[in-house]
């Protein structure tokens, strides 16, 4: 049974760590499975004019590979900016800034893009 999905999402630091885990693992997950791809249609290829078949496969696993690490670059860049605000653990009641809202907010577009949701499903953070 998948997880019910939340129209609204209260951000502490737990929630807002956690939810940067979870699209982490995703990151790594999708990147994998785009190399393990790309690795078995390099396999396949035995002549020149399998390139022509395989190239557009290739192509499309690269922009998968691509975009996970500018998630990745962009989780980076919003934990370096949770950890300069020194939001202590201690401190599980206190909201989330804005800026790292809008953050969190684009990696979470970003994430429904790449995994091609069709369902328009937005969160209030």
């Amino acid at each position: 049974m998948p997880r019910p999905k939340r129209k609204e999402i209260k951000l502490t630091h737990e929630s807002a760590v956690a939810l940067m885990q979870e699209i982490y693992n995703e990151c790594v997950e999708q990147r994998s499975t785009a190399i393990r791809i790309q690795n078995k249609m390099i396999g396949f290829m035995h002549e020149a004019t399998d390139m022509a078949l395989i190239g557009p496969v290739l192509k499309e696993q690269q922009k998968i590979i691509d975009s996970s690490i500018e998630k990745k670059l962009q989780l980076s860049k919003l934990l370096a900016t949770i950890a300069s605000k020194n939001i202590e653990a201690s401190s599980s009641g206190h909201m989330i800034d804005g800026d790292i809202r809008e953050t969190i907010n684009e990696l979470l577009t970003k994430s429904q893009e790449s995994k091609g949701n069709d369902d328009s499903l937005n969160y209030k953070i």
